[in-house]
């Protein structure tokens, strides 16, 4: 692993990650189907949240985005949640979740030369309301992250053969980010 993989997982570690690890863009699988995932509004943010389809774009364009960079930041966060039926103890981890991404954009930001790209979990969660709810703008332009699975990327088939589980045991959940950067 090169130097700045490495400083690039310490940097995800100390900014709270639980597990973290660099993978080239072929081990990034992408189907337009988590799309139409979005589409079923499952989540209850399709069309919610400016960071969610349908106002993040077109899914071919995004994967296009996703495909630009060779390489790849996985981090991800474990939490503990009263069972599988905590829906207030998953959004409150959401959230939290969300903060270790900001901590995590602030420290790699310094360490890549090159313009990156940052994906969060679904749902930006940086605001306890999304201002797309209210027909206003993004409060914070700057520092939301576009949904990984909005952007095509199959999380459960690209953690495979990386030391990140998808699933970490009963009455816990765990959130993925991506940080995607050129050579």
């Amino acid at each position: 692993m090169s130097e700045l993989g490495m400083c690039l997982i310490k940097a995800a570690l100390t900014s709270g990650a639980a597990k973290a690890a660099i993978i080239p863009q072929r081990q990034i699988v992408l189907s337009a189907e988590f799309r139409r995932i979005c589409e079923t509004n499952g989540c209850g943010n399709y069309g919610r949240c400016w960071m969610c389809p349908p106002d993040t774009g077109d899914i071919e364009t995004a994967m296009a985005q996703v495909r630009r960079y060779p390489w790849a930041l996985i981090y991800q966060t474990i939490a503990s949640i009263e069972d599988s039926f905590d829906i207030e103890g998953m959004t409150s981890r959401a959230r939290e979740h969300a903060q270790v991404s900001l901590h995590v954009q602030q420290a790699v930001k310094p360490l890549l030369q090159k313009p990156f790209l940052h994906l969060g979990c679904g749902g930006c969660r940086l605001c306890e309301t999304c201002a797309r709810r209210d027909g206003q703008p993004c409060r914070h332009p700057d520092k939301a992250l576009a949904s990984l699975e909005g952007s095509g990327v199959d999380v459960y088939n690209t953690t495979k053969g990386t030391s990140l589980k998808y699933i970490n045991g009963q009455n816990t959940v765990t959130f993925f980010g991506m940080v995607l950067w050129e050579a």
